[in-house]
């Protein structure tokens, strides 16, 4: 009964509109960019039903019974335990085939047992190599599925969630109460500041910094359902990228010296990708490159990648079998010396 509605409601999904506005400025830019690629990665973004979803389980309040079913569809852990640095803690289930679980609800005083996601966005979280104890931010956190991955990993000793846009950031208190138990609240701070004034806020406090930043969600904007408000939206996208590096330098100043920065965007877009992180690199004289090729040779068997022409980026594209992304994952680090 459960996978009918289920499959009505996946169902219901497909008659979603592709709006034509976005399609033509995605084909003009990213055949240029992607190339030859491009063509496989649109079929993905424009055919909801091929798209796949993990399940990400909750270690406080695991689900064993859950776990014993996935495995019995077929599903297999992310990575299998092949990256140095993928904590056992965090307990990531794939399945080749489309297929979505159905959604818990909020309930108050209920923790949730899994939380679904695009699985390319556990790339960041994963490259930042969080540790017990480390003071993390995570600067446009809403609505939170990458702070939920980032307890999943270790026991911060401080985890600052930060949202600037109202709404989200409600989205971001539920996902955090319906997560998370109340023994780790006074570790976790949220806050609605204006990203581009963390850094001084807060110099120098934190030893993890993740930038998700916001962006031209490719996915998304695919399915505007305004075509007028999906101009607007393509006409501003330009400007993105000067949003991006500000928010990117007002962590830079949040971050410790020798700490490391992780910067992830859901789009494929360069100029907000590789262009930002160049930018930045460019003008920080204290901020270094970290090599982050070995994550995709590491993950290569559940994820397509795209050249990037930087070891320290890596862009996750969808394909058939592997349709995850789009996510882009740069790793920087701050000198100890200027």
């Amino acid at each position: 009964m459960m996978w009918t509605r289920l499959k009505a409601k996946s169902e219901g999904k497909l008659t979603k509109q592709i709006c034509k506005v976005v399609l033509d400025h995605f084909e003009t830019q990213y055949s240029k960019e992607l190339g030859d690629a491009w063509s496989a990665v649109r079929d993905i973004l424009t055919s909801p039903s091929c798209w796949q979803h993990a399940v990400l389980l909750n270690r406080f309040s695991y689900p064993f019974e859950l776990e014993k079913d996935l495995h019995f569809k077929g599903y297999h852990t992310l990575f299998q335990g092949s990256l140095p640095y993928y904590p056992k803690s965090m307990k990531c289930y794939l399945s080749r085939i489309p297929h979505r679980m159905p959604s818990e609800r909020h309930q108050i005083g209920s923790l949730k047992k899994y939380y679904l996601l695009n699985a390319a966005s556990l790339l960041p979280v994963l490259a930042l190599e969080l540790r017990d104890g480390e003071k993390v931010l995570d600067l446009c956190a809403a609505p939170g599925g990458k702070s939920i991955a980032l307890l999943q990993c270790a026991y911060p000793g401080y985890l600052h969630c930060n949202e600037y846009d109202s709404l989200r950031l409600r989205w971001l208190r539920q996902t955090l109460e319906s997560f998370i138990p109340e023994s780790l609240e006074n570790v976790i701070k949220v806050s609605e500041l204006d990203g581009r004034e963390m850094g001084d806020a807060q110099p120098e406090k934190f030893d993890k910094v993740l930038v998700d930043a916001p962006c031209s969600n490719d996915r998304s904007w695919l399915f505007s359902s305004d075509s007028q408000k999906a101009a607007c939206r393509i006409s501003q996208r330009r400007k993105l990228p000067v949003l991006q590096i500000e928010l990117l330098r007002s962590a830079i100043k949040a971050l410790r010296p020798g700490g490391l920065l992780v910067y992830s965007t859901c789009t494929l877009s360069k100029a907000e990708n590789q262009d930002v992180i160049s930018e930045i690199l460019n003008s920080c004289r204290d901020i270094m490159p970290v090599n982050i090729e070995e994550m995709a040779r590491t993950c290569s068997q559940d994820f397509a990648f795209a050249p990037t022409g930087q070891e320290c980026g890596l862009l996750v594209i969808p394909e058939k079998g592997k349709a995850w992304g789009p996510m882009y994952v740069a790793k920087l680090k701050k000198s100890w010396t200027v």
